[in-house]
């Protein structure tokens, strides 16, 4: 199993429905992402975009990333350092998005109530296994495939292309 694989941080729990005007707000829009970034899901937490740490998770329920196809939506998520997304479910275009520009996603039905702000999540997206490193809690989730998990590999599609 690949290092890139595994992914272990501080959860940021999140609900349902969190949408892309959340995670880039237009007024935003077409700021510099060192703008951007620091109102990211600010509306849900004030806290968030301050606090967060480079390789923390975010976790959430379902519905992760509805809205409009912003691309900037998971650029300020990575831009916060932020490891992962792992969430009940994902909006098609937001999860097509985030592995775009290399951020690893992960859907694993329960993962919402199975963790806490502050628990410890490990990950491992070959297998699609989400732990709580606090409680022992496992979840089964939906493994990545190995072209997308080798698109997040080389830090997304661009590179990919460029390898070619």
């Amino acid at each position: 199993m690949a290092s890139d694989d595994l992914i272990a941080g501080r959860v940021w729990r999140f609900g349902d429905d969190v949408s892309t005007d959340l995670l880039s707000p237009g007024e935003y829009a077409i700021a510099p992402v060192e703008v951007r970034r620091v109102h990211c899901l600010e509306a849900l937490n004030p806290r968030f975009p301050s606090e967060v740490q480079p390789g923390d998770v975010v976790v959430a329920g379902r519905n992760f990333g509805c809205g409009s196809s912003r691309e900037t939506a998971p650029e300020n998520l990575q831009a916060l350092g932020v490891a992962c997304v792992v969430a009940d479910s994902f909006a098609r275009i937001f999860l097509r998005n985030a592995v775009a520009i290399g951020l690893p996603v992960l859907a694993c039905k329960g993962v919402a109530a199975a963790f806490a702000d502050g628990d410890e999540l490990e990950a491992d997206l070959a297998a699609g296994v989400v732990r709580n490193a606090g409680s022992g809690a496992a979840l089964q989730g939906e493994p990545l495939p190995p072209e997308m998990r080798e698109i997040l590999a080389a830090g997304g599609i661009l590179a990919v292309l460029h390898r070619s």
